[in-house]
């Protein structure tokens, strides 16, 4: 009769440091992958509502003011006469990170439309990982 045999400790061990060497390697691939989804998700986002702007500046004439923001594409102004909104369909969208974007008319970047951008992935004004509609991307 045969006896079936289990595996040793050495083995078991083995297995388990090769398994967690693959997932130290993989585990960071998907999260780059993840991160980069977001910043893409959140580029979509800002050309979406870019079209809603554009549309409000040809129906009334001028772009939002900062402080009717981009709230004023979902919703009409009081002083918005020609507004045919809304100019999106699903409403405003938070960034990939759960915050606003941020609107200003007249931009300190285009100066002769409007700046619109997200903090990024650190949450953080005026850093390099901001995503805007000025830059090169």
């Amino acid at each position: 009769m045969r006896f079936l045999r289990g595996f040793t400790l050495i083995e078991l061990l083995l297995v388990l440091v090769i398994l967690t060497a693959l997932a130290a390697v993989v585990v960071p691939k998907f999260t780059r992958r993840s991160e980069q989804a977001k910043i893409t998700a959140a580029q979509a986002d800002i050309a979406g509502i870019e079209l809603g702007l554009d549309a409000f500046e040809v129906d009334c004439g001028r772009y939002p003011t900062s402080e009717e923001g981009i709230k004023a594409i979902v919703e009409q102004p009081a002083n918005a006469d020609g507004w045919r909104g809304p100019y999106i369909k699903r409403g405003l969208p938070k960034d990939s990170w759960g915050n606003a974007y941020v609107y200003q008319c007249p931009g300190q970047h285009n100066t002769n439309s409007y700046d619109l951008y997200s903090f990024g992935p650190d949450g953080q004004d005026g850093t390099e990982d901001d995503i805007d509609n000025w830059s090169e991307r």
